[in-house]
């Protein structure tokens, strides 16, 4: 079968829709967050990424767009391909983060916009039924009361969403549809989404044949880093409940720390292979540092020491 679409949660094909045309993002975000609706956002200016540093084992599965709108809120767009225990941390963090560098010192509080952090992931995390999670600072006797600043959306991309019918034309039903349905084996966008202008020239973006060999390239070395990840901390988390059933909790979580600690090495090895393998494909050194988030020194430092040897 002919493939003619590539999966739009991947870091190339993510960026390339929400990074690169304002338009779809301000469409999708209006769509998607619960914001007032005497405020929807009608423009917004781009912000550098400021994730947390990556481990080892999460270099590719996270993926990440941040920007502000003309009333200065700013918004955390992240997809992540698998379920992580960091993950609520690392959220937080972020937004926390972003919402304390608005002001200099010596500026007033008033000055402050909310932080909103949508989170898409591909994976099953709640044990609730609901696909849709919305968290803010609530008082937990009078949920009416609300500390404004912070709020995050959590949206499963898995079996729990579906739309009420194969017709929903609910916008966040659609982005929604796409994210999860569009992938390497689609081959004809549905019709309910063609109709949509944004999510049409969304699927537009996606098509194998609007990407280079180089790209198309990148695009499969993090498809593959992305089950390799998946494979390491799942494996992981087998091992370690494995463990935490015969000798108790505190065992286990040094038995998983093992286990990444040496699984570690096996994609360090992943990372030599893949800068031997597209250096020798033409690639640039730049742009294979960017593909790894190794320096460019380093991946010198690979090719040197692998071709001094042969």
């Amino acid at each position: 079968m002919q493939k003619t679409y590539l999966d739009p949660k991947v870091d190339l094909t993510f960026k390339r829709i929400f990074a690169d045309h304002p338009d779809l993002l301000i469409n999708f975000l209006n769509a998607v967050m619960p914001l007032p609706a005497d405020k929807p956002i009608v423009e917004i200016e781009y912000l550098p990424s400021e994730l947390v540093p990556p481990t080892p084992t999460k270099k590719y599965s996270i993926v990440d767009v941040r920007c502000k709108d003309k009333h200065k809120r700013q918004f955390i767009i992240e997809m992540q391909m698998f379920w992580n225990s960091d993950f609520y941390n690392r959220i937080v963090f972020n937004a926390g983060k972003a919402y304390v560098k608005q002001l200099d010192q010596g500026d007033n509080y008033q000055l402050l916009e909310p932080v909103y952090t949508l989170a898409l992931i591909n994976e099953n995390f709640s044990k609730s039924k609901k696909y849709y999670h919305h968290y803010q600072i609530i008082n937990r006797e009078d949920t009416g009361e609300v500390i404004p600043g912070l709020e995050f959306v959590i949206v499963e991309l898995t079996d729990k969403f579906y739309a009420e019918t194969m017709d929903d034309r609910k916008l966040m039903v659609l982005w929604l549809r796409f994210l999860k349905e569009t992938n390497e084996s689609l081959k004809e966008l549905p019709d309910v989404l063609q109709e949509n202008e944004h999510i049409s020239k969304a699927a537009e973006i996606c098509k194998r044949s609007a990407f280079t060999p180089e790209e198309l390239q990148k695009y499969n070395a993090d498809k593959e880093y992305i089950r390799i990840e998946k494979a390491l901390i799942e494996g992981a988390r087998r091992d370690a409940l494995a463990e935490g059933e015969a000798k108790g909790e505190a065992k286990a979580t040094k038995i998983f720390e093992g286990v990444i600690a040496q699984k570690d090495q096996d994609l360090a090895q992943k990372d030599i292979n893949f800068v031997l393998n597209t250096y020798k494909a033409g690639i640039s050194v730049e742009d294979i540092a960017k593909y790894t988030n190794l320096t460019q020194q380093q991946v010198l430092e690979i090719i040197n020491n692998n071709t001094e040897t042969k």
